[in-house]
């Protein structure tokens, strides 16, 4: 099929996506015992009755009396549900009946990905409960919100919730806080569920539902600790038709596979999940200019295109039955990967998956975001089947063959994390450190340590090789000698074609993390070279060069200091009296000598209470370099008191090297003139 140009008539989507016809009158129901919406205290309407019995069809229904009981007794609660089996709309819902048990009557707030998502189930489920948008529901999104303070459910942003919770951290006006798509593992909707931790800590009352798809549930369930897990399966599972071969123009080959379908008289709407949102847009103009070659008798396509990142919501406009008639009009809803949550139409039959997605990945070394196109993720493949879920004879056409989604795709998608500018993540953990909430745990570090996760039955192979790069000094040491490795392992004469990607597979280390390590490291030698800064030979190992590290981590890191209280490696933090014990990483896990006295780079909760990247120190360094201002507001115990004698000690001593420099300085200025002194900076 040949394609003709573009139209330059500008679109505006005039179909609804959700089915209805659009035309029913609603009748309050007539008689003595009217039944009272609880939520506004007004009957219900005949709709109410309609669109209760559809939602008692979705698989997420039967499921009901097992959430509310567990949301009861338990601070987190699971949902792991298949998509479109409801969750995103029913599960806010109960979670609304359970706070108005609540005295006082708490609020519940939902969290999406996308903006329109959040507009659009607004508006579903004000629909569904029988109140009006922007009262007893309502949603919050950038620039725009629709809500009162007696809003008892609001549908919002992971980002909006974020920015709330700078303001107020505790999130005290709700009872219950929802993050959907948890498994699209945003930065936002990651630091919330890092933070929240601490908030449920400081709330007994409040509780926490996730939203999500049963690929990340294994991994939430790790992270969250015992809770429990409500389950939700699609009723059917789609048909899967693969191809033959890869197509080289998969945009071109799922128009044509979408004429096909339409040529064939089969029913029923159609998905078409493409690269990017520039194909979006070609692919409505492409379809709107083809509609005029069509046999009328087939129908009409009607392309709507769903764009994730557009700002604003898609419309939602009524039909013109008198102009259309009765004549089949098949929708064809066009978006991306990412735009699943977008899809609402009920007539769903056909998907149609091109394989490969473009994606933003921001690159640290220029500082600027790099676009690839690659293949999706197999977790998101699955995903596209599972739309189908409500049809029995719906079939998923993927332009690639079966075994490229084992060779070529990727188990799940990493996390946003991992691949996103966090400048505006550091900025916000820097206001909830102000705040009180001074650590949050990732299911994913922003950025990793370049030890691997050794796989199961090579755990003792691994320690064995880590052992090799162990320093007496402690892990920050550590961490040098492998960087230093890391280096030369690549020059070995004895081993020309032996790759940096080899020698750390065969070491269990982080390829991509010591990569990073290196332009890190080169970015800063530029600057110093750039402003003239002198740059003398590293002498690592040394008493000096090991003393000057160690002053170096503990000007920077001065509040990440614990004290080994017992002598059995129980080490309390000395800024909030956390305990916590060593991680099994640390080069000292391993060894009979426990140091007392340890600065650490990081302090995990969600890996029983341990601190990584732990050097040992001592307390007169402590007391020469730590700010005043710092030890006065530490609060009292045994450590302080340690701390204060060895300050104590040391005043009189630092008095009189004072009194005797002055006195040279003044011999000095009298017998030479005064040069400046060059000071040297030392490069590991």
């Amino acid at each position: 099929m040949e394609f003709l140009t573009f139209s330059p008539e500008n679109h505006c989507i005039s179909e609804s996506l959700d089915g209805s016809d659009g035309d029913e009158e609603e009748i309050l129901v007539c008689g003595e015992d009217l039944e009272l919406n609880p939520f506004d205290g007004l009957p219900y309407s005949s709709r109410y009755y309609r669109l209760m019995k559809e939602r008692e069809e979705l698989p997420i229904w039967k499921e009901k009396c097992t959430f509310m009981e567990s949301l009861l007794h338990n601070q987190i609660v699971i949902v792991s549900g298949d998509a479109k089996t409801g969750k995103s709309s029913q599960v806010p819902q109960w979670c609304a009946e359970h706070c108005l048990a609540l005295r006082p009557r708490g609020a519940v707030v939902c969290t999406q990905v996308l903006r329109q998502a959040a507009v659009a189930l607004a508006l579903r489920v004000a629909d569904q409960m029988d109140v009006n948008l922007g009262h007893e529901v309502g949603y919050s999104v950038p620039f725009e919100s629709c809500c009162t303070p007696e809003t008892i459910l609001r549908y919002c942003t992971d980002e909006v919730l974020q920015r709330e919770m700078m303001s107020t951290p505790l999130l005290n006006c709700y009872s219950v806080i929802v993050l959907d798509d948890v498994h699209e593992r945003t930065v936002a909707t990651d630091a919330l569920l890092g933070l929240l931790r601490a908030v449920l800590a400081a709330r007994a009352e409040l509780r926490l539902v996730l939203l999500t798809a049963p690929h990340a549930c294994s991994t939430l369930q790790r992270f969250c600790g015992g809770v429990p897990v409500i389950r939700a399966r699609g009723t059917h599972r789609a048909q899967a038709v693969f191809s033959c071969s890869a197509h080289r123009e998969p945009f071109l080959s799922a128009l044509r596979l979408l004429l096909e379908i339409h040529h064939a008289r089969e029913k029923g709407d159609i998905v078409i999940f493409l690269a990017c949102e520039q194909e979006i847009e070609k692919a409505y103009q492409m379809i709107r200019q083809e509609q005029s070659n069509l046999n009328p008798d087939l129908g009409k396509l009607i392309p709507i295109p769903l764009y994730p990142t557009k700002q604003d919501p898609t419309p939602k406009l009524t039909q013109d039955k008198q102009k259309h008639g009765k004549k089949y009009r098949r929708k064809v809803l066009l978006t991306t990967s990412s735009g699943e949550s977008l899809i609402w139409t009920k007539n769903l039959t056909f998907v149609i998956d091109v394989g490969v997605e473009t994606r933003k990945v921001y690159n640290p070394r220029i500082r600027a975001d790099s676009v690839l196109t690659q293949p999706i993720s197999q977790s998101q493949a699955e995903v596209h089947k599972q739309i189908l879920g409500m049809s029995p004879s719906g079939k998923i056409f993927c332009l690639y063959p079966e075994e490229f989604t084992h060779r070529e795709m990727k188990a799940e998608i990493p996390a946003k994390v991992q691949e996103s500018n966090l400048t505006s993540l550091v900025l916000f953990l820097k206001r909830m450190d102000i705040a009180g909430f001074s650590h949050c745990d990732f299911i994913s570090s922003p950025a990793p340590s370049c030890f691997l996760h050794a796989a199961p039955g090579t755990e003792d192979i691994a320690r064995t090789r880590w052992h090799r790069f162990s320093h007496p000094a402690g892990d920050h040491f550590t961490l040098i000698n492998v960087f230093n490795a890391f280096k030369a392992a690549p020059a070995s004469p004895t081993q020309p074609d032996f790759s940096s990607e080899n020698w750390c597979r065969d070491n269990f280390l982080s390829c991509s993390a010591l990569s990073m390590a290196e332009v890190i490291r080169a970015e800063l030698v530029e600057i110093m070279k750039r402003i003239e800064l002198p740059i003398s030979r590293a002498d690592f190992g040394s008493e000096e060069n090991l003393l000057s590290i160690k002053k170096a981590l503990l000007s920077g890191y001065f509040m990440h200091i614990a004290r080994d209280v017992d002598g059995s490696g129980n080490y309390l933090m000395l800024t909030h009296k956390q305990v916590a014990q060593l991680h099994p990483f640390s080069s000292y896990y391993n060894t009979r000598r426990i140091p007392e006295w340890v600065l650490f780079h990081e302090f995990s909760i969600s890996e029983g209470n341990s601190i990584r990247v732990v050097s040992e120190i001592s307390p007169h360094l402590f007391a020469e370099l730590v700010p005043q201002y710092y030890f006065s507001n530490l609060p009292p115990s045994e450590s302080k008191d340690i701390l204060q004698e060895v300050i104590n000690h040391l005043a009189p001593v630092s008095a009189t090297k004072e009194e005797q420099k002055t006195a040279n300085d003044s011999k000095e200025n009298e017998e030479f003139p005064q040069t400046p002194t060059e000071q040297r900076c030392v490069i590991q």
